[in-house]
């Protein structure tokens, strides 16, 4: 399951992917009440999020967050995975954090592991496979 906390960085990077590519950066208190995140929370998020290298961050008054990259070469996968870590809902079909379950017998027959490898295959392709450009094309057209 998503976490708030990534809903609410997937909300902040659509709002500054909607904002103008040459505009100046955008600043924190603007994005908090335009993507409706809670600013203790989105300064965190917006720090993870420069750190990753998917945004820039200009300090004082005129100061504020803009994407790093255009907005069609982000992914919701990329944002989910910094701010949740892997996509596999076990830790032995991740490809990132893979870890032998304790408790499993036989890894390479177990039902549960070949599912959910599915999953995360399936999630991957469509969180990787839609850039924040699709995912606000989508929007619209849904409008």
């Amino acid at each position: 399951m998503l976490t708030q906390r990534s809903r609410y960085a997937l909300r902040a990077m659509l709002y500054l992917a909607e904002q103008p590519a040459s505009g100046g950066p955008v600043p924190m208190n603007r994005i908090a009440a335009s993507a409706n995140v809670p600013r203790k929370f989105l300064e965190l998020i917006l720090a993870d999020l420069r750190d990753a290298g998917m945004l820039d961050s200009t300090r004082g008054k005129a100061g504020g967050y803009r994407l790093a990259k255009a907005r069609h070469l982000i992914s919701l996968g990329e944002v989910v995975r910094v701010i949740e870590g892997p996509l596999a809902l076990v830790p032995c079909v991740s490809r990132t954090a893979y870890r032998p379950c304790k408790d499993c017998r036989d890894e390479a027959s177990c039902a549960i592991r070949i599912a959910m490898a599915r999953v995360r295959d399936e999630t991957a392709r469509i969180l990787d496979g839609t850039s924040l450009a699709d995912a606000l094309a989508e929007d619209r057209a849904a409008a």
